[in-house]
């Protein structure tokens, strides 16, 4: 099965990110689910493969830089490419903040995982995405981050950082330009 393509989902083990495991994996990709808590990523891989469907876990933070290394080594010495790689991993821990409200302990703590992170692994993957035919990074953004709904208050540090990671993935898609890989971001309903 070396003709198989190789996804690696950010925090995958809940919601959107849990979906979008199971549909690659019934398309017949191989998916590498990975979360931060070890218990609740395999947890989810045991139900994904309960089903038959070709899904592995690998701790990862995506905060955390020796983490990520982590992932890349194994990824290269596992598949020695990478086809897919889906940047989910997020916080949401600011709902009722305003910007004159928010400390910065919890922007500096959603920045790093909502935007750092994603970049943080992307910087990492990207060698193995570029061994694809047709590599492809998917940030998973937010309407919050659209300039266009900035209106309504509230989730202040969240929408700055979804903001902020819409603005990485089009300079990413440019810097990526006359590559394999291509780089869009993706707004779940």
């Amino acid at each position: 099965m070396a003709d198989k393509k190789i996804d690696v989902v950010t925090g995958g083990n809940k919601g959107v990110s849990y979906g979008a495991c199971r549909l690659l994996a019934e398309a017949g990709v191989r998916v590498v689910l990975t979360a931060r808590d070890e218990s609740r990523g395999s947890e989810a891989v045991d139900k994904l493969r309960s089903e038959g469907l070709d899904v592995h876990f690998h701790q990862l933070d995506i905060t955390d830089s020796k983490s990520v290394h982590w992932l890349e080594l194994h990824l290269a010495k596992d598949f020695n490419r990478l086809d897919i790689l889906i940047n989910n991993a997020a916080i949401l821990t600011d709902r009722s903040l305003s910007s004159l409200t928010l400390d910065l302990d919890t922007l500096t703590r959603m920045m790093d995982t909502n935007m750092y992170g994603p970049l943080r692994v992307s910087q990492a993957l990207v060698p193995l995405l570029e061994k694809s035919p047709a590599g492809r990074i998917v940030n998973v953004s937010s309407w919050f981050g659209s300039m266009a709904e900035m209106q309504g208050g509230g989730y202040a540090a969240y929408r700055m950082t979804k903001a902020a990671l819409n603005a990485l993935t089009q300079i990413m898609a440019d810097d990526l330009r006359g590559t394999s890989v291509t780089v869009n971001a993706a707004c779940p309903g």
